[in-house]
């Protein structure tokens, strides 16, 4: 396995007036991430209802009335993303696009690679205000795929905090996850924190979280954001003792980091502990289910 340098934004939410602005605007935070060394940029989740803010405000402001009016921008979201990872020469995670699938939505992340090529991992688990919706559903397939020789793998938010779809990424190779993710408060901005964390540490890879910042009144989805984008890592021998790779502070848009895969697999062999190793331990027969004891005095 080799090394990449990945980065992840905390991305400030903008309103901007055509779809011609947005896209200088991305183009202008890629370029920045490909300066600093990125091979792989990580957008936020939700990033596609920015383009909510094209339209009037009584379209802005109505959730279902801007998924639908976002649509007609879908084709040349994904050209435009397929075009800046071809003149960066990144893999882009394009954060995610609240996808028509026949009357109902689904919270899809692209991933868009520089030879052109192209992928999607839709969102799995639905929050409280994703089913208030009542017009987005859940994905129903989990993906892993090959960025040059490391296996990735996208979660999107909430799905973070679920261990078993990302230890089945992780079966399946995955050493680098990517989290696009959007949380309104600090409450859930430090579940995702403690889910990517949890994640790394179960599975012995690396997270990517990237986060949207700042104030949107105008949009119900987007309208207060908070978090900090974050590298994260299993917490052992070599590696950060609180598993932070790097963080954003303070006005910093890109938290960035050299990973190095293989120092990544060589740490299993001198591991304090070996969560990825000893997982299969938790399937012991007697270990599935619990059974109620009663305070008997018997051994």
């Amino acid at each position: 396995m080799s090394a990449l340098t990945v980065a992840a934004a905390r991305y400030a939410i903008g309103a901007p007036r055509s779809f011609a602005e947005f896209a200088d605007r991305q183009r202008a935070w890629l370029q920045e991430a490909r300066a600093l060394g990125a091979q792989v940029a990580v957008l936020p989740e939700y990033l596609s209802l920015e383009l909510a803010a094209t339209f009037e405000p009584a379209i802005a402001g109505d959730l279902h009335a801007s998924l639908a009016a976002t649509q007609r921008y879908h084709a040349d979201w994904c050209a435009l993303f397929a075009g800046l990872a071809c003149e960066t020469g990144m893999h882009v995670a394009a954060g995610t696009f609240l996808l028509d699938v026949g009357g109902r939505y689904r919270n899809r992340a692209y991933v868009f690679a520089p030879d052109g090529g192209r992928l999607w991992q839709d969102k799995l688990a639905l929050t409280g205000f994703e089913k208030g919706a009542r017009t987005i559903e859940p994905g129903d397939a989990l993906k892993a795929f090959a960025i040059g020789p490391v296996r990735a793998g996208v979660a999107v938010c909430y799905d973070i905090e679920f261990p078993l779809p990302v230890r089945a990424q992780c079966e399946a190779g995955a050493r680098l996850l990517l989290v696009p993710s959007c949380t309104d408060t600090e409450a859930g901005a430090t579940r995702v924190r403690v889910g990517c964390l949890a994640r790394a540490l179960e599975n012995r890879c690396f997270v990517v979280q990237s986060v949207t910042a700042g104030e949107a009144p105008w949009s119900p989805a987007l309208d207060v954001n908070t978090g900090e984008a974050a590298i994260y890592a299993p917490m052992d021998v070599g590696l950060p003792a609180d598993g932070v790779v790097a963080r954003t502070t303070g006005a910093e848009r890109w938290a960035v980091a050299r990973l190095d895969f293989a120092a990544l697999e060589a740490s299993r062999e001198r591991a304090q502990v070996a969560n990825d190793r000893d997982w299969p331990a938790q399937a012991r027969p007697g270990l599935v289910h619990a059974r109620l004891q009663a305070f008997d005095g018997a051994d």
